[in-house]
């Protein structure tokens, strides 16, 4: 029923061709935000990455020119030349006036350090100022920086920013330890090596320019050396292990400036976005690392707008659907329901006005044809009830004339015999049966007028035949008002003289019992007669349960007549059976509903 609703087919249709639409629209939309997305978010970072790299050489650049802003000053000059040896008070006042203004020139800057060439058999000068301390000179025999001057020295542009030698910049410890831009200062045009500055910077710097670059929650951040030492790490578990992950090598390795990489390891699942520094702004790498999870943020919470928009969307498509649905197919289903009551005979059609359109029109004309139905019953019917009438009066027409035959023949015989008063009686009993057929216009009569009736019959039939027949009637009290078809039971007491009863044998008997059965009247007429065999039962059965057998070609007439009688006036509630008895004869038994009387589903049209 679910299958072939079509209902359920509409709501199928209209859901399929509203949601399969509508839920790819939405897949297609957030895959497409989200690349969309991931692109315009990753390029947001390059360009951040790119700015924040800039800032971090624009620093750098500041601090190089620092080193190189003394050069104009011809006294700084000569002391540089002299690797330190002028100790004259204008000369010192000079130096020192030089150092603090680098000193103070940068907020970030903690000490200045002027490291002179190592003479032979002589040990280094050093000359340092700071802002805990004034101008101070010292010596060293083996200076700690000399592999960081080297480094100096082999870079085309002099210079090496050294990194804080004991841990790195954390955004937990602010300050950290100082990282080191060291310059090798050249007497130029000759080229010669006039000592090393070294400025020692505060990290805050560097600190604050990182965490502008990231998103702290989510998002890592690193700044490496080209030799792979951290400048900045967020996450001091990847910088400070002695094995580092492929990407950390892959960076130093490439030979890209800047670039995206999308990275799927245990490690890190995500993109990554590196920019480089010029070498002469110490070729340090920016790393911005972004997980998925972060990258695809934003589409998602698009995605659950568009989500939300659609679950709203679809429900009222499926409500609009449903409303659709019922609309057109509730018409049909009332229309349903009036068949099915139909078919169960009510034949009354109970629905208002299913509406103006099509299937209105059609409910409309449903309701005509009904009524036309209706009308057309109606007139069946009553024309079905003449009929029976009809065929009533025609079996009761064909019934007596049998009757009054037999009857006359009787009273003629014992006429000739005895020609005396019993005369009378059989004139008497006759009389009876005579005025009992003559009222055709009764068609139930109580079954005590019927025993009269059958009486008067078999006496007439015991002074024909004398001794030879022994008859009883044996009907309860309560039954004798109860109503029956007239003359029901003569055709099969008749049937016993003209087929069972045999007076040369013995004595003939026939026993007629009524009695109430399982709220049913039971009416049996048993002989002693010769019986039936089992294939004249069967031709028996085949007469008068046939409708297209004539019953003027038959021999069994009475019993046919019977069984109409009964059809027509209770149809299937009424029964009529025969049977052969063991101690021989034949039993034929006739059961009656007492509900209802069989008149009542008579009608009386002339």
């Amino acid at each position: 029923m679910i299958r072939n609703s079509i209902r359920n087919k509409l709501i199928v249709l209209l859901l399929a061709i509203t949601i399969i639409p509508f839920g790819t629209s939405i897949l297609i939309t957030y895959f497409y935000t989200k690349e969309s997305l991931k692109d315009q978010f990753i390029e947001e970072n390059v360009n951040l990455l790119y700015q924040g790299g800039r800032n971090v050489e624009s620093y750098i650049n500041d601090l190089k020119d620092l080193t190189m802003s003394f050069y104009n000053n011809p006294d700084f000059m000569n002391y540089l030349k002299g690797h330190g040896e002028d100790d004259r008070y204008l000369t010192l006042d000079t130096i020192k006036d030089v150092m603090v203004t680098i000193l103070y020139a940068e907020s970030n800057i903690n000490r200045v350090t002027i490291t002179f060439p190592k003479q032979e058999n002589e040990l280094q000068n050093v000359v340092s100022v700071s802002k805990q301390s004034t101008l101070a000179f010292s010596s060293a025999s083996n200076h700690q920086d000399q592999d960081f001057f080297e480094k100096a020295d082999a870079n085309p542009y002099y210079m090496y920013i050294e990194p804080a030698r004991h841990h790195n910049v954390t955004k937990q410890n602010k300050k950290g330890n100082s990282i080191t831009l060291h310059r090798s200062l050249k007497d130029a045009p000759l080229n010669r090596q006039l000592g090393y500055m070294s400025i020692d910077i505060a990290p805050n710097k560097f600190l604050n320019l990182s965490e502008n670059l990231y998103n702290k929650e989510s998002e890592e951040f690193y700044i490496l050396t080209q030799e792979g030492d951290s400048i900045f790490s967020s996450n001091q578990q990847v910088t400070n292990s002695s094995t580092h992950p492929e990407w950390f090598t892959y960076l130093l390795e490439t030979e890209e400036d800047s670039g995206t990489l999308d990275w799927d390891e245990p490690s890190f699942q995500g993109v990554m976005v590196f920019n480089k520094l010029p070498e002469s702004s110490g070729g340090w790498i920016l790393v911005k690392q972004i997980p998925y999870t972060s990258l695809f943020q934003s589409a998602l919470s698009v995605a659950k707008i568009n989500i939300l928009f659609g679950i709203i969307g679809l429900t009222l498509v499926i409500l609009a659907t449903l409303l659709v649905s019922f609309k057109i197919t509730f018409p049909i289903r009332v229309l349903l329901q009036n068949i099915s009551q139909i078919e169960r005979g009510n034949l009354e059609v109970q629905f208002q006005s299913l509406g103006h359109d099509e299937i209105g029109l059609l409910g409309h004309r449903f309701k005509r044809m009904m009524g036309r139905i209706n009308d057309l019953i109606n007139r069946e019917y009553k024309l079905k009830l003449e009929n029976k009438t009809n065929q009533l009066k025609v079996l009761q027409s064909q019934l007596n004339p049998h009757f009054l035959n037999n009857a006359l023949q009787s009273i003629g015989t014992l006429a000739l015999k005895n020609n005396g008063p019993q005369v009378y009686s059989l004139v008497t009993h006759l009389s009876k049966i005579m005025r009992y057929g003559m009222h055709i216009d009764e068609d139930m009569v109580p079954l005590m007028d019927e025993r009269d009736y059958i009486q008067a019959y078999l006496l007439l039939q015991q002074e024909r035949f004398e001794d030879k027949l022994s008859f009883a009637i044996d009907l309860e009290e309560g039954i004798l008002d109860k109503k029956i078809p007239k003359m029901l039971l003569q055709p099969i007491v008749e049937n016993y003289f003209k087929h069972g009863f045999d007076s040369r044998d013995k004595v003939g008997e026939i026993h007629i019992i009524g009695t109430i059965e399982a709220g049913s009247l039971t009416i049996e007429i048993k002989d002693n007669g010769i019986g039936v065999s089992e294939q004249r039962m069967k031709e028996i059965y085949q007469c008068i349960y046939r409708d297209d057998i004539k019953d003027d070609k038959v021999a069994n007439i009475g019993l046919k007549n019977v069984y109409s009688r009964l059809k027509l006036y209770y149809g299937d509630r009424a029964n009529l059976q025969l049977q052969n008895q063991k101690s021989g004869g034949l039993a034929v038994t006739i059961q009656l509903p007492i509900d209802t009387d069989g008149d009542k589903n008579e009608g009386d049209y002339h």
